[in-house]
């Protein structure tokens, strides 16, 4: 190919959330590999919600080598005339793109002729989210009238919501799927089926980088435990995620010898692991659990390629971040998933052949003992599943590959 490939990678929301770190330093790994063994010669462009986290971690560093190009949208909430000019002429027009063209003014402006170029919408499962929808829509749209080729990569959605979803997502030339239960939902609903490619996730090609680990590694097997404010957000009953959590490392800690290692993986503002895992950290560092402290770590922010080291080293992991527990699974780790979402049940199953046992989704939790007797069912099988998953993983990562099929549409 001798011209130069135009891809822009949208929907990417910044790397303060490791997880949409993880995919987009992934597909990059993987986009490399595919450029050189083809000998094609690309401009990848990430369109990013917040640059200035995209530099403080790898894309940051990806971009001072030159491999891609981080551009960030334009935020027209922070433009007060703008808004209102926008506003105004939206109402006039019934046009609702005009804010999404606004939102990618700088991006048009910096890539010239983008028609038959590729768009890749990266953000996963974004289809899992009502408040996204209209964002995901419309910024297809507006791709799609530049006269690109469009991607929907790494998707993951809810079977049921397919039949309203379906018109925007048969609009892609290529969906991928990253998991069995989102490719059958698409297909039973309607999508076309020679558009969809089941593909596993990109991040469980995720590189390890090295980094300092915690004290509490140094002379005992850890459990690793990640929870967010977007798991507590779901469950059925008000504080039942954190009591299950408190009672899952008060048992690790009075019936083992075991370590416990809090992992976050997401810090932003207003949806920051650190602050359910800083408040169990408080708790068993002082007052009565005080003689736990020297067994039980928080760990400080850190890259996706650090943070999957530091879980890569854990004897469980225990975890309600998707990415965080792609990390433990990329690398052999017994894992249980405090799920949410399609997403955490079609992964395991693929892994697995069943998500039971593997996934408690939040919405289930009742008693208070629930994580633990999830966990001790992992841990009783954790040789066996380390086995398990040392067996396939191997052509489950050669198979993420296969994300950056969509250079086909181009050829």
């Amino acid at each position: 190919m001798d011209k130069v490939l135009k891809m822009l990678f949208y929907m990417h929301a910044g790397s303060g959330n490791h997880g949409c770190e993880a995919i987009a330093v992934s597909t990059m790994k993987l986009l490399g590999d595919k450029l050189a063994s083809e000998n094609i010669n690309a401009e990848p462009v990430f369109i990013t919600n917040r640059e200035a986290e995209d530099k403080a971690y790898t894309l940051g560093e990806l971009q001072n080598k030159g491999e891609l190009k981080l551009i960030e949208e334009r935020h027209i909430a922070e433009n007060k005339l703008i808004h209102i000019l926008y506003y105004g002429y939206r109402l006039l027009t019934k046009d609702k793109e005009s804010f999404y063209r606004y939102r990618y003014k700088d991006v048009f402006k910096q890539s010239g002729d983008l028609k038959g170029e590729l768009a890749i919408s990266i953000g996963g499962d974004n289809y899992c989210y009502p408040e996204m929808l209209k964002d995901l829509i419309l910024s297809h749209n507006v791709f799609m009238k530049k006269g690109m080729k469009t991607v929907l990569m790494g998707c993951s959605v809810e079977p049921d919501s397919v039949k309203d979803l379906k018109d925007d997502i048969n609009a892609y030339d290529m969906i991928i799927a990253r998991e069995s239960i989102t490719y059958e939902g698409l297909i039973a609903g309607g999508v076309n089926k020679d558009k969809i490619r089941l593909c596993p996730d990109p991040a469980f090609a995720l590189p390890i980088e090295e980094t300092e680990l915690p004290k509490v590694f140094s002379d005992r097997k850890v459990i690793g435990v990640n929870v967010s404010p977007m798991v507590q957000g779901r469950e059925k009953g008000s504080g039942i995620t954190m009591k299950n959590c408190e009672n899952l490392i008060k048992h690790i800690l009075e019936t083992t010898d075991f370590g416990v290692c809090l992992i976050p993986h997401v810090v932003w503002k207003n949806n920051d692991d650190r602050r359910p895992l800083g408040e169990l950290y408080n708790k068993f560092t002082t007052g009565e659990f005080e003689k736990y402290k020297d067994r039980i770590a928080l760990v400080e922010d850190r890259s996706a390629t650090k943070l999957k080291y530091i879980i890569g080293k854990c004897h469980v992991f225990v975890g309600a971040r998707t990415h965080a527990t792609i990390a433990a699974y990329s690398q052999c780790v017994p894992t249980l998933v405090i799920g949410y979402s399609v997403k955490s049940r079609g992964i395991a199953k693929d892994l697995f052949g069943s998500d039971e046992n593997y996934v408690i989704p939040v919405q289930s939790l009742q008693n208070l003992d629930d994580l633990v007797k999830g966990y001790e069912w992992i841990e009783q099988r954790a040789d066996s599943m380390s086995k398990e998953l040392r067996d396939v993983m191997p052509s489950y990562i050669e198979r993420a590959g296969h994300n950056l099929d969509f250079i086909e549409l181009v050829k």
